[in-house]
């Protein structure tokens, strides 16, 4: 369906109506003044609501890949990991704490120490709770420097 203003050309249901200021169109309740505003007009057939314009679509555009926001926010909701560290009879305790230093991101001195010793008496030691992802890479890490290592979910048990 077609659909003229004021005896102009006809209108298709895709056209954009772009009233000039003090024109007077039956869209418009007396003189137009939403200048600069395009608006589509939509004319569907009869027994369909004919003359109703149709709701604007506004899309949403979403980045190429994920932002760091959101990989942090991943990252919070995703269920945490501890990494262990186990007591072995082949490293000296000065090389465990300066692995423990190298491989955690802000491992502090004290805190190595803690941890090795608590590793040396009881057998084991949590080192860190992290993401999954994060706790696999810093066991690899951990082994790659020969210290005995593993990883679980924090919401299980021991510890």
């Amino acid at each position: 369906m077609e659909t003229a203003i004021c005896g102009r050309l006809p209108l298709s249901p895709n056209h954009v109506f772009n009233p000039k200021p003090g024109d007077r169109h039956p869209l418009c309740k007396g003189p137009c003044t939403n200048l600069g505003i395009p608006m589509a007009v939509s004319a569907t057939g009869p027994g369909k609501g004919g003359g109703l314009l149709e709701r604007p679509v506004i899309e949403k555009t979403t980045p190429a890949r994920d932002s760091e926001f959101d990989l942090r926010k991943s990252r919070k909701t995703a269920p945490p990991y501890r990494v262990i560290l186990h007591n072995d009879n082949y490293n000296k305790r000065e090389y465990v704490v300066q692995v423990l230093m190298k491989v955690i991101p802000g491992m502090s001195l004290d805190n190595a120490v803690n941890i090795m010793q608590e590793a040396h008496h009881n057998g084991l030691s949590i080192v860190i709770i992290c993401a999954q992802a994060d706790a696999e890479e810093h066991c690899m890490q951990l082994r790659h420097n020969g210290l005995l290592s593993s990883i679980e979910p924090a919401s299980g048990g021991g510890c």
